[in-house]
């Protein structure tokens, strides 16, 4: 298979697409998307998000040190859009859509209602990087709808209908899994001797 050559660009796809919830010192809310998210790393749990400077959650974030990253549905793909697109300085988006909030548990900015999982997060540093800077967010709490829950208390993602962001476009992410972590160097059980 013949590869072509692109100059570096940052094509690491499909990528998770979150709607994060942030409040101002006084007290103004705002919700924004944000496509350039990841974990990296589990203990202490950190994400990495990109957000560009001139965004107004940026400054809402930063000043705070708080937000909260909601985890959207494939039926929340238009407040995902609108979000990523209309300013929190032109309208208010959670009046828009009519977004019901849950009060913070280890923070004081709410998560949305309609999410079925919102991770709780404190920013633990800032680092300017170019268009974009990067936040090392460390995750506090983690809220998740129980009916995502098994009688074991195991989490079920694939039950959320989450979806993902890839090359300008959303996806939805509930198909059946294609393996598990290790399935390919389990052993199967043997029969005993």
């Amino acid at each position: 298979m013949n590869k072509l050559n692109f100059k570096g660009s940052a094509m690491l796809n499909p990528t998770p697409v979150v709607l994060v919830t942030s409040k101002s010192k006084s007290n103004k809310l705002n919700i924004f998307t944000v496509g350039w998210i990841s974990t990296v790393c589990t203990r202490e749990p950190i994400i990495s998000m990109g957000i560009r400077p001139e965004r107004l959650s940026y400054e809402y974030i930063k000043t705070s040190g708080e937000c909260v990253i909601n985890l959207p549905t494939k039926d929340m793909v238009k407040i995902v859009d609108y979000c990523g697109v209309i300013s929190g300085r032109i309208e208010d988006k959670i009046k828009h859509f009519n977004l019901q909030l849950n009060k913070g548990v280890s923070i004081s900015t709410p998560s949305l209602q309609k999410s079925p999982i919102a991770l709780e997060c404190k920013v633990k540093s800032v680092t300017p990087l170019g268009t974009h800077d990067l936040f090392l967010l460390k995750v506090l709490n983690v809220k998740i709808d129980e009916n995502l829950l098994d009688s074991n208390n195991k989490i079920h993602f694939d039950k959320a209908n989450l979806i993902c962001y890839s090359h300008g476009e959303y996806y939805s992410l509930n198909s059946k899994s294609l393996g598990s972590f290790g399935y390919s160097i389990r052993k199967k059980n043997k029969a005993p001797r």
